[in-house]
């Protein structure tokens, strides 16, 4: 299948905001977060537009399959659309799969970006038409008063730009639930990325949240993973045993042989997860002998993030003295 690249952000494109997974009404999107993403997107010189069902809310804090698929539909309908961009993830993403018209989305391409539950979505739509789409901040992270300018500058190489980009580690990161007090933060030294297998590999990229991508799996909208570079990162709801049997699901793959290395986001410290365990896990796969693995990288549920293509192109060189991320294609 043709890869399809959608056309960069530039100022005075319109961005369309809708909800996949979660409403927009959740109790704690606040005014004062809406206003705080309003004049960020402003600054980028970019529309703000919300689709018709995003503030509908039912008891799974969702709404209909009907409601999210017209949303999406029309975004994509919509000439003057660029960035389709999720309100925050959730749980039923992948609900939506088999109502989606993809032939519709190949024939008006554009940005879909969002991270968590949205991975199902990302994949879901790189697989069956080949679109490139992006792991990245959600409406809602825009929001953030504190800690968002990586995750804005990162946003900006990626959606802005064509040029080739390297992933630097954050200065510092955080956990917090930030949405219920903007003021008091926590933000904890980033000890730089772990190295956990050296080596050097060059990959279309793939993955997302671990627990979401897995649910993929045996199914037609389950992206090739030959030749490719995992990105694969977990929640505060998961835990060790949990992400640790999730990666074994994905090396049980039937084409995990093609899989060329691994970059692991970070994990919040409620999962329990260390470097020493990860290491451990890791280690523990014979699979993965051959493969570079480097973790605690700038994506996944703490603050700042990255944004990265799926279905893009990356470089790693995983070694102690100077261990690299390049995003070549996105």
């Amino acid at each position: 299948m043709k890869k399809i690249f959608p056309e960069k952000l530039k100022s005075g494109d319109t961005v369309r905001v809708i909800t996949p997974a979660r409403s927009l009404s959740m109790p704690w999107m606040t005014e004062e977060l809406k206003q705080e993403a309003k004049a960020k997107f402003e600054k980028l010189g970019l529309n703000l537009t919300f689709a018709e069902h995003v503030n509908e809310i039912d008891e799974f804090n969702s709404s209909s399959i009907e409601s999210r698929i017209s949303d999406l539909h029309e975004a994509f309908l919509d000439k003057s659309v660029k960035l389709i961009i999720t309100v925050i993830g959730g749980f039923n993403s992948n609900q939506l799969l088999r109502y989606l018209d993809y032939e519709l989305i190949k024939a008006n391409p554009k940005i879909v970006c969002g991270y968590s539950d949205i991975t199902a979505l990302t994949n879901a739509i790189y697989a069956k038409t080949g679109l490139v789409t992006y792991s990245g901040p959600h409406y809602f992270s825009f929001g953030d008063k504190k800690g968002f300018d990586y995750t804005l500058d990162y946003f900006k190489k990626c959606l802005f730009s064509t040029e080739p980009f390297d992933l630097k580690p954050a200065d510092a990161w955080s956990d917090d639930r930030w949405a219920n007090d903007q003021e008091n933060r926590n933000f904890v030294k980033n000890d730089g990325y772990w190295v956990i297998n050296e080596g050097k590999a060059k990959g279309v990229i793939i993955g997302g949240n671990q627990c979401t991508f897995n649910l993929l799996h045996g199914t037609e909208f389950m992206p090739d993973i030959t030749d490719s570079i995992l990105f694969l990162e977990d929640d505060d709801e998961a835990h060790i045993a949990s992400i640790d049997r999730d990666l074994q699901s994905i090396i049980h793959q039937p084409k995990f042989s093609g899989v060329k290395g691994i970059v692991i986001g970070r994990f919040e410290p409620k999962t329990g997860m260390t470097r020493e365990l990860l290491t451990k896990i890791i280690k523990s796969k014979a699979e993965l002998n051959n493969l570079p693995v480097i973790a605690n990288v700038d994506f996944g549920h703490t603050t700042p993030i990255i944004t990265f293509p799926v279905g893009g192109v990356a470089e790693i060189e995983v070694s102690e003295n100077n261990p690299s991320i390049r995003i070549l294609e996105h």
